[in-house]
């Protein structure tokens, strides 16, 4: 099954400019969670309006599942200005679970006290097992037990649902 990648990322833009407005959220930090997250920021940065570099996040060490994942993930580097007492608009690709949301937000108070936080999801598939709900969603998803959504790329990229192995 593939996804309308291009609507999806439309129907975030214009939601997010409208949230934006609506919340008098003015020159935000935009954080995307590595590694689909930082590409979706990419494409919402120019709906935006910052002065502020996007910044990206990893993380890795604040997983709750990170004793499961293995001794040898694969770290990318977190690149944060300071967040105190500024918007950020936290942005990831898929929200399923919301555990690497709850990580998302623990790594960002290590960096300060930001005025809010605000989630940006370009997939929600609705199997939150935290109270964790984005304020802009490019698509909801009812995906079978077995099924995931995979982005490809880098160039096109390419979203589908597979079957989970």
């Amino acid at each position: 099954m593939k996804l309308d990648l291009e609507q999806s990322l439309a129907s975030m833009k214009t939601q997010l400019t409208a949230y934006c407005l609506q919340k008098g959220i003015t020159n935000p930090i935009v954080v995307g969670i590595h590694t689909g997250g930082v590409w979706v920021a990419e494409q919402l940065m120019s709906v935006v309006a910052t002065d502020a570099p996007l910044a990206t996040l990893d993380i890795t060490f604040y997983r709750d599942d990170f004793t499961r994942a293995g001794l040898n993930p694969k770290v990318n580097q977190t690149s944060l200005p300071s967040i105190e007492d500024r918007h950020v608009i936290l942005v990831d690709d898929v929200l399923m679970s919301g555990r690497t949301i709850r990580a998302a937000m623990n790594e960002i108070f290590d960096f300060g006290r930001p005025a809010s936080i605000s989630l940006a999801i370009l997939y929600d598939l609705g199997k939150h097992e935290l109270p964790i709900q984005a304020d802009v969603i490019g698509e909801r998803l009812t995906l079978n037990p077995d099924q995931r959504v995979k982005l490809s790329g880098p160039s096109p990229l390419t979203v589908s649902v597979i079957e989970a192995h």
